[in-house]
């Protein structure tokens, strides 16, 4: 019996997904897609877990797509059935009301820079290296990376990292912003989980509408993004956790929010 493509564990109020396909630099196949949509869909209604930590364990983040599956695409149509499965994939990331942080040691490449920019923080170990190569083999990355990329650390620098297919270490990554933190390889994994466990104290309800504040607002106008604010805190404001939360602060005790 093969082993799964993808590692589920519980570590307190994080959800913890490993990449499993060590002897395939974790390459991102259709099955191993699929399994990562699933999970992250069956965590949205789980109200025991507060955030999701996605790795690839301690040697390889994610190679990219699996040329195994891509290399016989030879039509528009077939492209698009490939690729959606990564688009889904990511729609579901960045709409997900809970964060999602990529822990990344090793490389990051392609598919897998694709799907560590679809998160909401991003966390490295030095041996960590990141790059877009599809231009070395005559493609064009397909999975989100020349529009997420250019958002995270502007167009220019991102131009350059796509036009020569250019991989860059981990402290010139997080002088891009491509990263957050770079920290020891043996303290990468606590360092998730403890941002998991801060994030757990506050209000469910408050993360998820703030986190589709700013995700939406990134692509509107300044005035319909602070319009959209203004609608999301009302919301806020008619819920039980907003009560508990300003009962508490009052009271000088610890908030016991419920997600309502």
């Amino acid at each position: 019996m093969s082993d799964p493509v993808l590692l589920v564990e519980r570590r307190d109020r994080a959800a913890v997904l490993t990449l499993n396909r060590p002897r395939k630099r974790n390459a991102l196949s259709a099955e191993l897609l699929d399994a990562l949509t699933a999970e992250l869909e069956r965590l949205v209604a789980d109200d025991t877990v507060s955030g999701v930590v996605l790795t690839g364990g301690p040697s390889c983040f994610s190679a990219g797509a699996d040329l195994n599956e891509a290399v016989d695409i030879t039509t528009v149509t077939a492209f698009r059935t490939f690729a959606e499965r990564a688009a889904r994939l990511n729609r579901v990331i960045e709409e997900h009301p809970k964060p999602v942080l990529a822990a990344v040691s090793g490389p990051c490449l392609t598919g897998g820079l694709e799907l560590a920019l679809a998160c909401d923080y991003r966390l490295s170990s030095p041996d960590a290296t990141f790059g877009i190569t599809s231009a070395r083999i005559g493609s064009v990355a397909g999975f989100g990376g020349t529009q997420r990329l250019p958002r995270l650390i502007g167009p220019s620098r991102a131009k350059e990292m796509l036009f020569t297919a250019r991989i860059v270490a981990a402290d010139e990554a997080a002088s891009l912003g491509l990263v957050d933190r770079v920290m020891p390889h043996d303290e990468l994994l606590a360092a998730a989980l403890a941002l998991v466990a801060d994030i757990a104290k506050v209000g469910p309800l408050s993360v998820a509408l703030m986190k589709r504040a700013v995700n939406t607002g990134l692509e509107t106008d300044l005035r319909s993004g602070l319009e959209l604010e203004q609608a999301l805190s009302g919301w806020a404001f008619t819920t039980h956790d907003k009560q508990e939360g300003m009962r508490a602060f009052l009271e000088k005790r610890q908030a016991r929010f419920t997600g309502r």
